[in-house]
């Protein structure tokens, strides 16, 4: 019995397909190969991958002021970045008009201030950023010109009112 090579359009895209298929495999088997290189399975090769992880710089825990507000905050180095994180249990009071996140020279925003509104004072905060949501890991840049030997505390404040949220004394 003799094979007649095919011919027509259906033959061609077959041939195409079949072509393509191979070339993946070969391109899948080269990636296989390639983990299995002895290149890759040194123990300096994933230290090479992994982007250097933060640094907590300092952490603390939010307490309510005028509202309630709940979470964790950590001070983190990132390469030449430092940054206010706050983390997935954050949650502040979501009716609050102009909340900004700060960072505050006394360790203990709440007792050093006056109920109901735990109002501040020019000069004893800086504003980092307006806050992003009201609930939730964000993260914040602080500004390079901020020398964070200055402050103590993070708190969540009401610009409009003058009213203090929460705050997170810095350890």
């Amino acid at each position: 019995m003799r094979i007649q090579p095919a011919t027509g359009f259906k033959s061609s895209v077959r041939a195409v397909m079949v072509g393509l298929a191979a070339a993946g495999l070969g391109l899948v088997g080269g990636i296989h190969a390639s983990f299995a290189s002895p290149e890759f399975l040194s123990p300096t090769h994933p230290t090479q991958l992994l982007a250097q992880s933060p640094k907590v710089i300092s952490s603390g825990t939010f307490v309510s002021g005028e509202h309630p507000t709940k979470g964790g905050v950590k001070i983190l180095k990132e390469g030449n970045k430092r940054l206010i994180q706050l983390d997935q249990g954050f949650s502040t009071f979501s009716m609050g008009p102009d909340l900004v996140v700060i960072l505050h020279r006394a360790n203990n925003v709440i007792g050093s201030t006056k109920p109901p509104a735990y109002a501040l004072k020019a000069g004893d905060y800086v504003v980092v950023a307006p806050l992003q949501k009201f609930n939730g890991t964000q993260t914040y840049t602080i500004p390079e010109n901020i020398n964070l030997a200055n402050y103590k505390s993070v708190g969540i404040w009401c610009r409009k009112f003058n009213a203090t949220f929460g705050a997170a004394t810095l350890k």
